[in-house]
């Protein structure tokens, strides 16, 4: 059968010093999805000086969008969970979610962008 490289999504390399298991290719595949292939990156998923609210005043956006952007996410966590944090509190607007919200997603995607090659 050969040594594993891939199993359900996730990229696996087998070295001397331990397993390395990461997402690039499906990374790379939800960043071209949600265009953010050529975007400034962020240094951290999440924003550190304001605390993401309900923003019940703030305009409305797709929720559909906004939905598959954060089911992506968590699919990704499986192998980074330095966004796990940051995504599980943007998926707790999924009803309602707002432009400050959207934001705070397309924040996690720029960090993601800046740091591709990062995994267990």
């Amino acid at each position: 059968m050969g040594e594993l490289t891939f199993f359900l999504g996730l990229q696996v390399k087998q070295k001397e010093d331990g397993i390395f298991i990461s997402q690039d290719k499906y990374m790379t595949e939800i960043l071209k999805k949600f265009g953010f292939t050529d975007v400034k990156t962020a240094s951290t998923p999440m924003e550190t000086q304001n605390p993401l609210l309900k923003d019940e005043d703030g305009e409305e956006v797709d929720a559909h969008l906004y939905r598959s952007m954060i089911g992506s996410l968590m699919y990704l966590t499986y192998s980074r969970p330095d966004i796990m944090f940051a995504v599980c509190a943007c998926a707790r607007y999924q009803v309602n979610p707002k432009l400050s919200h959207l934001h705070a997603v397309k924040r996690i995607f720029r960090y993601l962008k800046g740091q591709p090659k990062l995994g267990l």
